[in-house]
């Protein structure tokens, strides 16, 4: 994997990602399912409610790690660092709603949430698989 678009295709095809933010010097990872990514960047949702929110407002650095199991000879692995960008376009959040109708009921039985949808656009992605196990500081990060 060397370029931008084969990471896309890669979280496109593998989109449930674990989400590493940090709170007072102190990490925090989820399970995440990514909503999609293209050229644009990989994006992702939560609601105003949850904890994930007020830790991206007060730091929006971030690692999401998309992972291919295989079998343990054919593990694949792409980890994305980089900062996100707050998307606030009416356009993809009726988009959202209308990939992920499940949302509705979520929404409507916490009426004081709201939708927070993100990305992250810019950053550095990094290939790894179960040949490169040993390599892994000699891996070239790619940068988008």
């Amino acid at each position: 994997m060397k370029t931008i678009d084969e990471v896309i295709e890669f979280a496109n095809q593998n989109p449930a990602a674990w989400v590493s933010t940090a709170e007072n010097n102190q990490p925090h990872v989820r399970a995440m399912a990514m909503w999609f990514a293209d050229k644009t960047g990989f994006y992702f949702h939560t609601g105003t409610q949850k904890r994930l929110y007020t830790q991206l407002k007060n730091n929006p650095k971030i690692e999401v790690g998309f992972m291919h199991p295989g079998d343990m000879g054919n593990m694949q692995m792409v980890r994305i660092t980089g900062s996100i960008e707050v998307i606030n376009d009416p356009v993809l959040q009726k988009k959202l709603f209308e990939d992920r109708p499940w949302l509705n009921a979520i929404f409507e039985a916490c009426p004081n949430d709201r939708i927070f949808m993100f990305r992250i656009a810019h950053g550095e992605a990094q290939y790894w698989d179960m040949s490169r196990n040993c390599q892994e500081k000699n891996i070239p990060a790619i940068v988008f």
